[in-house]
């Protein structure tokens, strides 16, 4: 089945290229079909390149799905077109009486940063709040998994001393869960982060799983309430370039950036790199949303609790 998207998303043409079947809002709405709900909360600077690389996975199931995004009224994107932001979000005010089957909240670059310091901490706790009454399940990323970490569980971050910035091998610690079902013993994740949550933490937190980690790069993915939540540290969204576009430009502005580990042929950044996660990253987001959202989510949303 397509995705549902809204009508002219930059996403639409690009994926089309990739042979990705997706539709917009005026075909879909022709035919009879509940798709699920996803809205995905954007905080990364590059947004269409976010939105494009969420889209892609998501496509990687029979299922229909609508994508809605969501924004902050408190804060103002930098890197992105006003005009885009007006035709293809809504502000989390404007939609917080809807209910979702899924959502995703993305990193933002903000890690240098106590949560509370965050100028836009504050609407990010409501909608911390808001997603376990309104949405089925949700995936937290990096940034986002450790600040949900934090407002739900009170998990504290801890500042690293060099960035954990390349594809570091990941292994299931509960392969039996339905989200790992076609995994391998390992699988490769990349990452790009400042900061880190510790597994003595979450271990010590009954509410809390770790359901995988790695010796390179530590914790991995947390779960909890069965499944409505997912914190993941690493970026298995990435396309092959994203690293590589990272590292040129922080080079472009500083003299002190490593090479991303396990990224390029021969460690030479004259070479492509070795895209080793993208199986993984297909079958994870289909796995959740096939058995966290889909055989979990009630036929009538509104009933969503």
């Amino acid at each position: 089945m397509p995705l549902r998207l809204p009508d002219k998303l930059p996403a639409i043409e690009l994926l089309k290229h990739e042979n990705i079947f997706v539709m917009d809002y005026s075909r879909a709405h022709m035919q009879d079909i509940r798709p699920l709900k996803m809205v995905i909360l954007n905080l990364m600077p590059l947004k269409i390149t976010t939105e494009t690389d969420l889209i892609r996975l998501l496509s990687n199931t029979p299922l229909q799905i609508e994508v809605n995004f969501m924004k902050l009224k408190s804060h103002t994107p930098k890197n992105t077109p006003i005009e885009h932001m007006m035709m293809f979000y809504r502000d989390f005010e404007a939609m917080k009486d809807e209910k979702f089957d899924g959502m995703i909240i993305t990193g933002a670059p903000v890690e240098s940063l106590d949560y509370e310091q965050v100028t836009y901490w504050d609407e990010m706790q409501r909608i911390f709040a808001w997603a376990r009454t309104h949405v089925t399940s949700t995936l937290y990323i990096c940034w986002a998994a450790q600040a949900g970490l934090y407002y739900h569980y009170g998990i504290p971050k801890y500042p690293l001393p060099k960035k954990m910035f390349g594809i570091f091998r990941q292994r299931p610690l509960m392969p039996q869960l339905p989200i790992f079902r076609g995994f391998d013993d390992v699988f490769n994740m990349p990452h790009s982060r400042h900061s880190e949550i510790r597994r003595e933490d979450v271990l010590a937190h009954q509410e809390l799983q770790l359901i995988a980690d790695s010796d390179d790069c530590g914790v991995s993915i947390v779960m909890a309430r069965g499944g409505r939540e997912f914190f993941i540290t690493g970026h298995l969204e990435y396309a092959p370039n994203t690293l590589d576009k990272e590292y040129r430009r922080d080079k472009d502005v500083r003299d002190d950036v490593e090479l991303p580990q396990n990224y390029y042929r021969g460690d030479d950044p004259d070479n492509e790199p070795i895209v080793s996660w993208r199986a993984h990253a297909n079958l994870f987001y289909s796995n959740w949303i096939n058995y966290y959202v889909y055989q979990e989510t009630p036929y009538d949303i509104n009933k969503i609790e």
